[in-house]
């Protein structure tokens, strides 16, 4: 397994970094001289393959261009993200197939993919009076056409789960888990594990890690303790992800806060069957 530092830049774009350039994703080495986590670099690539594949599939550029041209290019723009790759392999754990929850763990990606695009948006708003004229032109669209398209993903994301032909039951779950993650619920979550809250990648990014992973044992038909655990363990992933994207955080802090929250996150797995655990656990590092 190759060393590797987790990286979810949800709650924290770079405005000043051109869209043709080098887009890092969750598995981008960072400058981080104290914390790397091995993962199975293998495993979670084939997962984002795969939704990259139903994505494609789903959002080709067609007509009308003005709207599906910039919805093609702000699905597949932002960084990779664990959240959606968590879902298929919660799924897996559980006893599920792959193909169970490529139409979720695609459904979480836009979800993603829209609160980036926001978040950018905004991001080069509050710095564009300091960094001067031609901020704008970083970006492939305007700010009408991002803030729209960024919109209009979330509702085609609740269009994909509803049309994938998938259990009815589960796939209702899954809409109300998702709602819940990425709507004002999941923004004033509340900590209940004595963590430091500040600084820690936003509780966005952590319910929707959350999220995934919940889904993902939804679609595998896990029961509701499976359920639950790996929608806890999903959170300390984001935590985890968040802390080691704070570049403004001591080192020596973030290897405190990474070791503990590692320990409350391998945690949640302990009822399950040690195989079944061996990949989704490796993206802490195990």
């Amino acid at each position: 397994m190759a060393g590797v530092n987790l990286h979810l830049p949800l709650y924290k774009p770079n405005p000043t970094r051109s869209s043709s350039s080098h887009t890092p994703s969750a598995y981008t080495t960072r400058t981080t001289d104290l914390i790397t986590i091995p993962q199975n670099l293998a495993y979670w690539e084939s997962i984002h393959t795969d939704i990259d594949s139903h994505l494609k599939k789903s959002i080709q550029i067609r007509e009308p261009i003005s709207v599906f041209e910039p919805m093609h290019h702000f699905t597949f723009t932002p960084p990779k993200t664990t959240a959606s790759a968590l879902c298929v392999a919660a799924c897996e754990v559980v006893g599920g197939n792959r193909e169970d929850a490529v139409v979720a763990a695609s459904a979480i990606h836009l979800m993603y993919a829209s609160i980036y695009t926001h978040n950018l948006l905004l991001e080069t708003v509050r710095v564009g009076s300091e960094s001067g004229p031609g901020i704008e032109n970083l970006h492939k669209f305007g700010s009408n056409i991002e803030l729209l398209t960024s919109d209009g993903i979330v509702p085609f994301a609740f269009e994909l789960l509803a049309g994938s032909g998938n259990d009815s039951g589960r796939t209702l779950q899954v809409v109300i888990e998702i709602a819940k993650a990425v709507g004002a619920q999941g923004m004033v979550a509340g900590e209940d594990d004595g963590v430091e809250a500040e600084k820690l990648g936003g509780e966005v990014a952590r319910q929707l890690h959350g999220c995934g992973a919940a889904c993902g044992a939804i679609m595998g038909g896990g029961t509701l303790e499976e359920i639950e655990r790996l929608k806890r363990y999903g959170v300390y992933v984001g935590k985890i992800e968040g802390v080691l994207s704070d570049e403004g955080k001591d080192e020596g802090v973030k290897v405190e806060l990474v070791e503990r929250l590692r320990g409350l996150a391998l945690k949640e797995l302990e009822c399950f069957d040690g195989k079944k655990i061996q990949q989704i656990s490796s993206i802490v590092g195990v």
